[in-house]
C-alpha cells in the first residue's frame, strides 16, 4: 500500500477543510504533506487524523501545517438545535466552557441562552 494511499483520509480531510497551498509527495516510502489550516482547530483535525491512522509518532508521515488565523482557535457557524453549551463540548470537550465563547461574542450575542442558525461565532483560543 502506498503512503498516500494509506493516509487518504487526511488528505480528504484537508480536501474538507479547504487547506490552502496544499502539496503531497511521497519521497522513499514517507508522505510529505503541507498547507494552511484556516485556524488552529483545523490544524488539530489534521494532526488528530494522522495520528489515528499512523499512531501518536508516526515515522511513514511528515506534516508540515501552518495557521492563517491564530487569533481565532476557530469560527463557528451555528446550526440548528445547537447551544453554547454543545459548541464549547465540541471544541473544548466541556460544555461548562460556554461563557468563553458567550463573552467573545458579545458584540452580536446578549443572552448565552440565544443563538441562531446561521450566526458565526468565534471560538476563542483554549
Amino acid at each position: 500500500m502506498s503512503m498516500k494511499a494509506k493516509y487518504q483520509a487526511v488528505l480528504d480531510l484537508g480536501e474538507t477543510l479547504k487547506i490552502q497551498n496544499g502539496d503531497v509527495k511521497e519521497e522513499n516510502g514517507v508522505l510529505k504533506i503541507k498547507g494552511t489550516a484556516n485556524t488552529p482547530y483545523e490544524k488539530n483535525l489534521l494532526w488528530d487524523k494522522i495520528k489515528a491512522i499512523g499512531g501518536d509518532k508516526p515515522t511513514d508521515i511528515m506534516a508540515n501545517i501552518s495557521v492563517a488565523d491564530e487569533s481565532v482557535y476557530h469560527r463557528h457557524t451555528v446550526k440548528s438545535g445547537e447551544t453554547l453549551g454543545k459548541i464549547a463540548k465540541q471544541y473544548y470537550d466541556n460544555a461548562s466552557k460556554y461563557n468563553a465563547i458567550f463573552q467573545a461574542n458579545t458584540n452580536i450575542l446578549k443572552n448565552p441562552d440565544l443563538i441562531h442558525p446561521g450566526q458565526v461565532l468565534v471560538i476563542p483560543n483554549p
